[in-house]
């Protein structure tokens, strides 16, 4: 087998050792609207103190990360967010459900908002380094084989 399969063959075996693929275990869910991040809770908000769409998920993910735009690590994409009469939007919002309206808390300013997680870059970064380690040994092996030097 010519010896560049074979470099390829192994750098395929070994990828997916460098990714994770687990989901992640989030302390609580939330929604993020304009940047900032609700926390979810069980209180129930009735349809007739809604007031106006204030937003809608844009992004769900259940892998931690940051991410931008009205993202989500319990809701759907499309899922909307109201106002809620009588309550600014700096202290809550209702966000809309299977089971009908639920109360979230503002919690502060959402961390970031990078387009790229933090994850992906970490597992690009694996990736190369051991595709260039495995070119390495091999132009090594070569180069050694070529020379009469190489041992078995």
């Amino acid at each position: 087998m010519n010896w560049y399969v074979k470099i390829w063959l192994i750098s395929l075996l070994l990828l997916p050792v460098c990714s994770s693929t687990a989901a992640a275990s989030w302390a609580y869910s939330f929604v993020v609207n304009d940047g900032k991040i609700y926390v979810m809770s069980e209180d129930r908000v009735e349809a007739s103190t809604l007031g106006d769409v204030v937003g809608k998920v844009t992004y769900y993910s259940d892998r931690e990360g940051t991410y931008s735009g009205n993202f989500s690590n319990a809701y759907p994409k499309g899922t909307q967010y109201y106002a809620v009469k009588g309550i600014a939007t700096e202290t809550a919002i209702a966000v809309e459900t299977t089971e009908g309206y639920l109360l979230a808390q503002y919690e502060g300013e959402y961390g970031g908002g990078a387009h790229t997680p933090w994850q992906v870059i970490k597992d690009w970064i694996a990736a190369g380094l051991i595709l260039l380690i495995v070119v390495c040994v091999a132009v090594v092996v070569r180069k050694k084989m070529k020379d009469g030097s190489y041992r078995h």
